[in-house]
């Protein structure tokens, strides 16, 4: 997905090696205390990186909640669940890579929609104003109502489209 992932754990360096070869992350940083990982999120965030930490103790809070995308396990333990802004259900790393995939494809609907609110309100704000007037274009109050429902039932819609999506 084009994303730089560390493994940055407490665990020893063998045990985070052989996690690291079965998920496929190259860099891995071992035996690493809580506060540890909090620095080293601080630390990338200064270099203008985008952090996302995933974590499930409570060894993870600190740097959950320094990441600007905080993610704990639904199995880890309940500091790391409320120091996260997303809980992953269950204990599976699996579906890290659909949530990510889902949080982009809720930021191409936010922009979508912005885009036919702003492009609504370009074309309607004149017309309801009465600038068209001269040219004998005037719009009825009742039919703006409509079409401004029309609208948000029209953004409304397009973003329930996400509903269909499960991670």
């Amino acid at each position: 997905s084009g994303l730089q992932v560390t493994l940055l754990t407490g665990d020893n360096k063998a045990t985070a090696q052989y996690i690291a070869r079965q998920a496929g992350i190259t860099t891995v940083i071992a035996e690493v205390l809580p506060s540890a990982k909090a620095e080293y999120v601080e630390q990338r965030k200064k270099t203008g990186a985008v952090v996302a930490m995933v974590g499930d103790g409570i060894n993870d809070a600190v740097a959950l909640s320094v990441a600007e995308v905080g993610i704990a396990m639904g199995t880890g333990t309940d500091v790391a669940i409320e120091s996260a802004g997303i809980t992953l259900l269950g204990g599976s790393l699996h579906k890290l890579p659909q949530a990510i995939e889902l949080s982009r494809e809720t930021f191409r609907v936010v922009r979508q929609n912005l885009f036919w609110a702003f492009f609504y309100n370009v074309i309607s704000i004149p017309v309801a104003a009465g600038l068209l007037y001269p040219w004998g274009i005037m719009l009825n109050p009742a039919i703006a109502g409509g079409a401004m429902a029309f609208s948000s039932v029209t953004v409304v819609l397009n973003a329930l489209r996400l509903a269909r999506r499960r991670v």
